[in-house]
Protein backbone atom coordinates (compact mmCIF):
# COMPACT_ATOMS: atom_id res chain seq x y z
CA UNK A 1 0.00 0.00 0.00
CA UNK A 2 1.27 3.31 -0.65
CA UNK A 3 1.72 6.59 1.10
CA UNK A 4 -1.80 8.06 -0.26
CA UNK A 5 -3.73 4.81 0.82
CA UNK A 6 -1.96 5.15 4.09
CA UNK A 7 -2.90 8.46 4.82
CA UNK A 8 -6.43 8.27 3.43
CA UNK A 9 -6.67 5.76 6.43
CA UNK A 10 -6.44 8.68 8.99
CA UNK A 11 -7.78 11.75 7.10
CA UNK A 12 -10.71 10.19 5.41
CA UNK A 13 -12.43 12.09 1.99
CA UNK A 14 -11.35 15.34 3.49
CA UNK A 15 -9.08 17.46 1.22
CA UNK A 16 -5.52 17.16 0.80
CA UNK A 17 -2.61 18.70 -1.03
CA UNK A 18 -1.00 16.06 -3.28
CA UNK A 19 2.47 16.54 -4.79
CA UNK A 20 2.69 14.95 -8.39
CA UNK A 21 4.36 15.03 -11.80
CA UNK A 22 3.50 14.84 -15.56
CA UNK A 23 6.13 14.42 -17.89
CA UNK A 24 5.92 15.08 -21.83
CA UNK A 25 8.11 12.01 -23.65
CA UNK A 26 9.38 13.05 -27.01
CA UNK A 27 10.71 11.31 -29.89
CA UNK A 28 13.48 11.58 -32.41
CA UNK A 29 10.75 12.61 -35.09
CA UNK A 30 9.51 15.29 -32.24
CA UNK A 31 6.31 13.24 -31.55
CA UNK A 32 4.60 13.86 -28.49
CA UNK A 33 4.16 10.49 -26.05
CA UNK A 34 0.53 10.01 -24.78
CA UNK A 35 -1.45 7.59 -23.03
CA UNK A 36 -4.93 6.29 -22.80
CA UNK A 37 -6.55 6.09 -19.38
CA UNK A 38 -8.74 3.64 -18.36
CA UNK A 39 -11.51 6.36 -18.02
CA UNK A 40 -10.54 6.77 -21.99
CA UNK A 41 -8.74 10.28 -21.88
CA UNK A 42 -5.53 10.86 -23.05
CA UNK A 43 -2.75 12.90 -21.23
CA UNK A 44 0.73 12.39 -20.38
CA UNK A 45 2.84 9.90 -18.30
CA UNK A 46 2.49 11.34 -14.64
CA UNK A 47 1.44 10.52 -10.63
CA UNK A 48 2.24 11.37 -7.34
CA UNK A 49 5.26 10.82 -5.31
CA UNK A 50 5.89 8.97 -2.78
CA UNK A 51 7.58 8.87 0.22
CA UNK A 52 11.93 9.95 0.12
CA UNK A 53 11.16 10.08 -3.78
CA UNK A 54 12.24 12.75 -6.03
CA UNK A 55 9.82 14.55 -8.49
CA UNK A 56 12.64 13.49 -11.25
CA UNK A 57 12.48 10.07 -9.67
CA UNK A 58 8.64 9.37 -9.26
CA UNK A 59 8.79 11.25 -13.14
CA UNK A 60 11.39 8.85 -14.50
CA UNK A 61 9.27 5.79 -12.22
CA UNK A 62 5.86 6.59 -13.62
CA UNK A 63 6.77 7.06 -17.60
CA UNK A 64 8.64 3.70 -17.03
CA UNK A 65 5.31 2.00 -15.15
CA UNK A 66 3.02 3.41 -17.35
CA UNK A 67 4.91 2.92 -20.44
CA UNK A 68 7.54 0.39 -20.58
CA UNK A 69 10.28 3.25 -21.88
CA UNK A 70 13.17 4.18 -20.09
CA UNK A 71 13.89 8.13 -20.11
CA UNK A 72 17.17 9.76 -18.62
CA UNK A 73 17.13 13.57 -18.08
CA UNK A 74 14.14 15.48 -17.01
CA UNK A 75 13.80 19.43 -17.81
CA UNK A 76 11.30 21.17 -15.83
CA UNK A 77 8.58 22.85 -18.10
CA UNK A 78 6.29 24.63 -14.50
CA UNK A 79 4.50 23.93 -11.83
CA UNK A 80 0.87 23.36 -12.12
CA UNK A 81 -1.38 24.35 -8.86
CA UNK A 82 -4.41 26.08 -7.02
CA UNK A 83 -8.07 25.59 -6.09
CA UNK A 84 -8.84 25.70 -10.85
CA UNK A 85 -7.06 21.93 -10.47
CA UNK A 86 -9.24 20.80 -7.78
CA UNK A 87 -10.15 17.20 -8.21
CA UNK A 88 -13.17 15.23 -6.48
CA UNK A 89 -13.02 11.29 -7.23
CA UNK A 90 -16.01 9.32 -7.32
CA UNK A 91 -15.30 7.92 -4.03
CA UNK A 92 -15.50 11.32 -2.08
CA UNK A 93 -11.18 11.44 -1.69
CA UNK A 94 -10.43 15.78 -2.73
CA UNK A 95 -7.50 17.40 -3.15
CA UNK A 96 -5.48 19.71 -4.42
CA UNK A 97 -2.51 19.01 -6.85
CA UNK A 98 0.74 20.22 -6.86
CA UNK A 99 2.44 19.06 -10.50
CA UNK A 100 5.54 19.46 -11.82
CA UNK A 101 5.55 19.01 -15.66
CA UNK A 102 8.87 17.47 -17.34
CA UNK A 103 10.01 17.58 -20.55
CA UNK A 104 12.37 14.86 -22.03
CA UNK A 105 13.62 13.72 -25.64
CA UNK A 106 16.04 11.56 -23.82
CA UNK A 107 15.49 7.71 -24.22
CA UNK A 108 17.15 5.45 -22.98
CA UNK A 109 15.45 2.12 -23.73
CA UNK A 110 12.20 -0.06 -22.60
CA UNK A 111 9.59 -1.26 -25.06
CA UNK A 112 6.42 0.83 -25.69
CA UNK A 113 3.62 -0.82 -24.09
CA UNK A 114 0.98 -0.31 -21.94
CA UNK A 115 0.71 -1.44 -18.48
CA UNK A 116 -2.83 -2.42 -18.42
CA UNK A 117 -4.20 -1.09 -15.13
CA UNK A 118 -3.65 2.52 -15.24
CA UNK A 119 -3.13 2.75 -19.50
CA UNK A 120 -4.91 1.16 -21.57
CA UNK A 121 -3.09 1.95 -24.49
CA UNK A 122 0.29 4.10 -25.66
CA UNK A 123 1.30 6.22 -28.71
CA UNK A 124 3.68 8.98 -30.02
CA UNK A 125 1.48 12.05 -31.64
CA UNK A 126 2.43 14.97 -34.39
CA UNK A 127 1.92 17.94 -32.85
CA UNK A 128 -0.52 18.41 -35.85
CA UNK A 129 -2.22 14.83 -35.05
CA UNK A 130 -3.34 14.85 -31.21
CA UNK A 131 -6.14 12.07 -30.14
CA UNK A 132 -9.72 13.19 -29.44
CA UNK A 133 -10.08 13.53 -25.58
CA UNK A 134 -6.72 15.01 -24.70
CA UNK A 135 -6.70 17.27 -21.53
CA UNK A 136 -7.17 21.27 -23.05
CA UNK A 137 -3.90 22.25 -20.29
CA UNK A 138 -1.77 19.17 -21.96
CA UNK A 139 -2.72 19.96 -25.49
CA UNK A 140 -1.86 23.69 -25.16
CA UNK A 141 1.46 22.71 -23.31
CA UNK A 142 2.03 20.62 -26.32
CA UNK A 143 1.55 23.23 -28.86
CA UNK A 144 3.43 25.77 -26.99
CA UNK A 145 6.22 23.91 -26.09
CA UNK A 146 6.60 22.16 -29.80
CA UNK A 147 7.08 26.07 -31.09
CA UNK A 148 10.73 26.14 -28.57
CA UNK A 149 12.09 22.44 -30.68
Amino acid sequence: MGYIEELRKTVGNQPLILVGVAVAVINEQGEFLLQKRQDGLWGVPGGFIELGESTEEAGRREVLEETGLEVGKLDLVGVFSGKQYFVQLPNGDEFYPVTIAYMTNELKGGSLKADGEETVEVQFFKVTELPEGLNPLIKNLIKQHSLSL
